[in-house]
């Protein structure tokens, strides 16, 4: 997941086209391919000979369209740019003209990425409902169609959020990380997001080389958690096929700082009990598994909040 291209003054969502490029050309000399994501829907479902890499950009920033975008085009690389529909065509945002050159392309497949992007999380469930349809009748307007496949703002939803969108898209993202298998969740799609400080070339090497570490349930399935049931209770069950389970290690943010999180296992299952309070307004847990030399990763994202 990328946002923002030679935008130096935003580290945090920022990539610089040098090291972009060379993300690019490591995945060109890979064993793998990039994933053509108009075949991401039908497909999803289909098993795998080989793993493939998605591209996701979010935001539609007017960095993606003038430094990105000439690249991707020339080399034909594919990718998903989720729009979000207020901030179209406003200072340092694509508009309309741009977003249709690249809905129009072979490469470029437009995602629905809410019409304000502001923290939808935090608003009344008739004032979420009302952000998604606005923007639907704007990409209806302007392209034609609803795009199918969804990306939460900042990586954010509730359960409410989730099933709302689920009865309504195809497919939906977060921003916690992980590599996507057959058995995850359609609408809390894992991705790794990249910036300048985790765009370091080794980190890329080794995320594109990451397998999933598959599951069979995920507990709790409530993303939102308040000051009831901070910290939650993980319960992580594992398929019967899935060895060296006792192998995982994971680190969480919980208490405000990252740490190696205390794990206890039952059979399949794994129970997480973190040791301290998530603190707002984001909790997380990355979990890796060297499974007999092939690195398995897997993460999920709580959204916290004070009250």
């Amino acid at each position: 997941m990328y946002h923002r291209f030679n935008e130096n003054k935003y580290p945090s969502t920022n990539i610089k086209m040098e090291i972009f490029k060379k993300h690019m050309e490591m995945i060109k000399n890979s064993e793998y391919d990039f994933f053509d994501p108009k075949f991401l829907i039908n497909e999803f479902n289909k098993p795998k000979n080989k793993k493939k890499i998605l591209l996701t950009i979010d935001d539609g920033f007017k960095s993606f369209f003038n430094e990105a975008w000439p690249y991707l085009k020339e080399n034909k690389i594919p990718f998903i740019l989720f729009i979000s529909t207020e901030p179209v065509g406003k200072n340092g945002y694509m508009n309309w003209n741009e977003i249709k050159e690249i809905e129009k392309s072979e490469f470029g497949y437009i995602g629905h990425h809410s019409h304000t992007h502001e923290y939808l999380i935090d608003m009344k469930n008739s004032e979420f409902i009302k952000d998604i349809e606005i923007s639907s009748q704007i990409f209806k307007e302007k392209i034609g169609y609803v795009p199918e496949i969804f990306s939460y703002p900042f990586g954010e939803y509730s359960l409410f959020m989730k099933k709302y969108i689920a009865d309504n898209f195809k497919m939906a993202f977060g921003q916690h990380s992980g590599v996507i298998d057959l058995n995850k969740d359609k609408f809390e799609l894992p991705r790794f997001p990249i910036n300048e400080k985790y765009g370091e070339l080794k980190r890329f090497k080794a995320i594109i080389n990451y397998f999933p570490l598959e599951y069979k349930t995920l507990k709790p399935e409530e993303k939102k958690i308040g000051i009831k049931g901070n910290p939650p209770e993980l319960v992580i069950e594992f398929f019967k096929e899935q060895k060296n389970i006792k192998n995982i290690n994971c680190f969480s943010n919980d208490g405000g700082s990252w740490k190696k999180t205390d794990l206890k296992f039952d059979q399949q299952k794994m129970i997480v009990n973190f040791s301290e309070k998530f603190i707002p307004r984001r909790g997380r847990i990355n979990c890796s598994l060297n499974d007999n030399g092939k690195w398995r990763w897997f993460g999920t994202q709580f959204t916290v909040k004070k009250n």
